[in-house]
């Protein structure tokens, strides 16, 4: 946890940068940090920073993480892009530092509701670690790496919102391991999911060995950690892996349903729904885990979005949830 507090750190102090409104631009084309000059690049808390509704924010000297917030009828979901395109998004030291960056970004965004994670590359989600990174290390730079990716993905799936990963492509490795992090996975039919470690040697250190059996049958998830072996997206849609497996190119788009569909609940029961499951689940009491679904429940109760959704079912009429 040192080596992750210590990475927590230096992202504060490198990556302070913002690129231009997004509503410029659209959803594929990027622009780089490091074009802008402007004052109010050179701190994020900067007033004209508050006042702009959807940006795209990447870290100084890392074009490999994007962040988007949508706006209009899809305000309160935001998007997160890998884009390393000439290594298939692997997971080198600076895209690990970029997208922690994003995510705490995204703890700290108190309008977010819902995040997705895509890929900008063609045909590849995320291809895992960058192994030709990985080859000049030595094995405590190794070791300190794991524990960094790992603590990463771990505060991703610490995140009060729901998540959703869109897998199109190859997802491997360390790739996988960032899709089961998320809370739900979209794959199109393309996808190709596998943890091949054991040929390298190792096994999955991101959170894989843990993750991948509380999803699916434990004597699966072991033949898929021992043997390397590769899945499409109909058999991750049918294992329990995949929540959805749509055709090829369509993932993102169903994805953005479902976020909408959860964008359009109360925000503070999505996030007391989301941890009375996840906390429950660590709990083996009967009674501690009914205490806990009563401390999600109450914090629910004494909301003005809990009587607007009462008055919005009287009135017959689309309730306008603020979460509060």
């Amino acid at each position: 946890m040192y080596t992750f507090r210590a990475l927590s750190r230096t992202i504060g102090r490198e990556y302070t940068k913002i690129s231009t409104p997004i509503y410029q631009f659209s959803r594929a084309s990027f622009v780089a940090a490091s074009q802008r000059t402007d004052a109010c690049t050179l701190n994020r808390w900067h007033p004209l920073y508050q006042s702009r509704r959807t940006l795209i924010l990447e870290p100084l000297g890392s074009e490999y993480v994007k962040l988007q917030k949508l706006d209009g009828s899809d305000s309160g979901i935001v998007e997160v892009a890998l884009d390393r395109h000439t290594n298939k998004n692997s997971i080198d030291t600076k895209m690990m530092r970029g997208l922690k960056y994003v995510l705490e970004l995204i703890h700290q965004e108190s309008s977010a509701n819902v995040a997705i994670f895509t890929s900008s590359v063609p045909g590849v989600y995320c291809a895992g670690a960058d192994l030709k990174e990985r080859k000049t290390f030595s094995a405590s730079e190794v070791r300190e790496y794991s524990k960094a990716l790992r603590a990463t993905f771990s505060y991703l799936e610490s995140l009060p919102i729901p998540t959703i990963a869109v897998v199109e492509g190859a997802a491997l490795g360390g790739g996988l391991e960032l899709a089961l992090a998320c809370d739900f996975r979209i794959c199109g039919e393309d996808a190709l999911l596998a943890l091949p470690e054991t040929g390298h040697a190792i096994i999955p250190g991101a959170g894989g060995t843990r993750r991948l059996p509380r999803l699916i049958n434990k004597a699966i998830a072991k033949e898929l950690v021992l043997t390397g072996r590769r899945i499409g997206g109909r058999e991750a849609e049918s294992l329990g892996l995949a929540n959805y497996c749509v055709p090829a190119g369509e993932a993102y788009s169903k994805a953005l349903e479902v976020a909408r569909v959860i964008n359009s609940k109360g925000p503070i029961s999505i996030k007391a729904g989301k941890r009375a499951i996840e906390e429950g689940l660590l709990v083996s009491n009967a009674e501690e885990a009914a205490d806990l679904e009563e401390e999600c429940y109450e914090m629910t109760l004494n909301t003005k979005d809990r009587l607007e959704g009462l008055a919005a079912f009287v009135d017959k009429r689309k309730p306008n949830y603020k979460g509060q």
